[in-house]
């Protein structure tokens, strides 16, 4: 996870970056999650990896200002899509018999987010209301209802 989500995202960004800005045109399209905004007992790698993904996209985003490149952060919450499965969460109170957005509905908004080179792309107005809300909470108080909520989904 750590390779797929820091280090690759990181390589990638290198390498395709410095070109960007040399050509001066360039539009990278990085995806966290909204997660990113909390720690997450339970799945602590995954959700530190999606916090890497921000912080270094916010980084960089401010890096190339000005140079006619644009890095946006994209944090989708959970949606029809393969993960899911792959997590074996599909018994999860947390989505079990919710109406999700589609894997394509959230790319749709990150893209169009990306071309009005936006930095942060939150889709959702819930999951802007829930990622934004850790800020005003305890850290301590965050993390032990991270705890729950993951508990609830095994």
């Amino acid at each position: 996870m750590i390779d797929l989500n820091v280090k690759s995202l990181t390589k990638m960004c290198r390498l395709f970056l410095s070109h960007m800005v040399q050509r001066k045109s360039g539009k990278i399209l990085n995806v966290a999650s909204t997660v990113a905004f909390q720690s997450g007992p339970i799945m602590a790698v995954y959700y530190a990896t999606k916090s890497y993904v921000q912080l270094f996209s916010e980084a960089i985003y401010k890096e190339v200002r000005g140079s006619a490149v644009n890095v946006t952060c994209l944090y989708p919450g959970a949606s029809e899509s393969g993960f899911r499965a792959a997590a074996k969460l599909e018994e999860s109170k947390l989505v079990k018999g919710k109406k999700l957005p589609t894997s394509a509905e959230v790319a749709l908004f990150g893209y169009k987010a990306m071309m009005k080179n936006k930095m942060t792309a939150i889709h959702g107005v819930k999951n802007y209301i829930l990622a934004n809300s850790v800020r005003f909470a305890p850290r301590k108080m965050v993390v032990s209802i991270a705890r729950i909520r993951q508990r609830e989904s095994v």
